[in-house]
């Protein structure tokens, strides 16, 4: 079967192997691929991978042996789905392969808004501290987390995770989700306003569709404590960007830490590249090896399944991709 990953580089840099997915295919892998040459590539392709090169309704139209779309991703708004069903072409994505990591980006956000260490560091590199008279000082505020207020929006598996590590901070922890978890004891569920009001520090995890989009809006952000930060590693889409980046400058809201952006790359006018107290990571939450060479492994095996007859993983909706933050 002839297999064509379109766009293989950052889920595998080099520093991973697609060698039990050439052993049992013709595979052609290309690192990237610019829009007008999807279709010359995967012209001949029984199955393409794909992270984010678009396979719209025009596109799979132009792909007529195509039988098979694997998705590198958890996401999977790159794929028209339902362009995709008239074919009669099964896709199937990856779930909860970036879970731990994406929860641990959480907490790197956070600490660095708690302890401002990059700050502490670069005075101690300048010689500040050689010259200090006391044996300690600090350059900005420096937050204890036990006790404060963590409220998460979206309680899936990436949630929950957050959840447990926000217990063992020892947190308190608030959730807003369409399905409450009772066996997840750590959480106390609360309405959506009331997780912006209560929260000292907010974290986003739900999907992007028409009911989250901007949901931390002007309105929303103006709930929350000047004391509070916001943290979001699931997609751009949810914030409202402008008014994200009008609350840090006027004071209305301490800080906030982003992995996503509403569009990637960012455009260099985009408000939060400049707000005060905006602390940005360029998408890195799932990008972690040990959760890539989960995703390699799982795309292999959902490549496999397909080939057995018994296909696992398979997306007929955004609801059935949309558990936690996706790459």
């Amino acid at each position: 079967m002839k297999v064509v990953i379109l766009d293989s580089y950052t889920t595998n840099p080099g520093d991973l192997s697609w060698d039990d997915l050439e052993d049992i295919c013709d595979l052609e892998i290309h690192e990237y691929t610019p829009t007008e040459k999807t279709i010359e590539r995967a012209m001949n392709a029984e199955a393409v991978l794909t992270n984010k090169t678009v396979l719209d309704r025009f596109v799979i139209a132009g792909l007529p042996k195509l039988k098979y779309v694997g998705l590198l991703s958890t996401g999977c708004n790159v794929v028209d789905l339902d362009a995709a069903a008239d074919r009669g072409i099964v896709v199937t994505n990856v779930p909860a392969y970036s879970t731990m990591s994406v929860a641990q980006l959480v907490f790197a956000h956070l600490l660095q808004f708690a302890n401002r260490i990059d700050v502490h560091a670069e005075s101690v590199q300048s010689g500040e501290w050689c010259q200090s008279r006391d044996f300690c000082y600090w350059k900005a505020p420096i937050t204890e987390l036990a006790g404060l207020t963590m409220g998460i929006i979206g309680c899936g598996a990436i949630g929950q995770s957050v959840a447990r590590l926000a217990a063992a901070f020892g947190m308190k922890v608030i959730a807003h989700t369409r399905t409450p978890d009772p066996d997840c004891r750590e959480v106390e569920y609360v309405g959506l306003d009331e997780a912006f009001k209560r929260s000292d520090v907010l974290s986003l995890h739900c999907p992007l569709n028409e009911t989250t989009q901007n949901m931390a809006n002007r309105e929303r952000l103006g709930m929350m404590k000047p004391t509070a930060f916001l943290i979001n590693t699931s997609r751009g889409g949810l914030v409202d960007e402008q008014a994200l980046a009008d609350a840090l400058d006027m004071g209305r809201l301490a800080g906030a830490g982003l992995d996503v952006l509403s569009t990637e790359p960012p455009s260099p006018e985009n408000p939060l590249l400049t707000a005060k107290n905006c602390w940005i990571s360029p998408h890195i939450g799932w990008a972690s090896r040990s959760a890539r060479e989960r995703l390699v492994t799982q795309v292999i095996g959902n490549f496999k399944a397909f080939r057995a007859g018994k296909p696992v993983n398979v997306v007929s909706s955004v609801s059935d991709c949309s558990d936690h933050q996706e790459q």
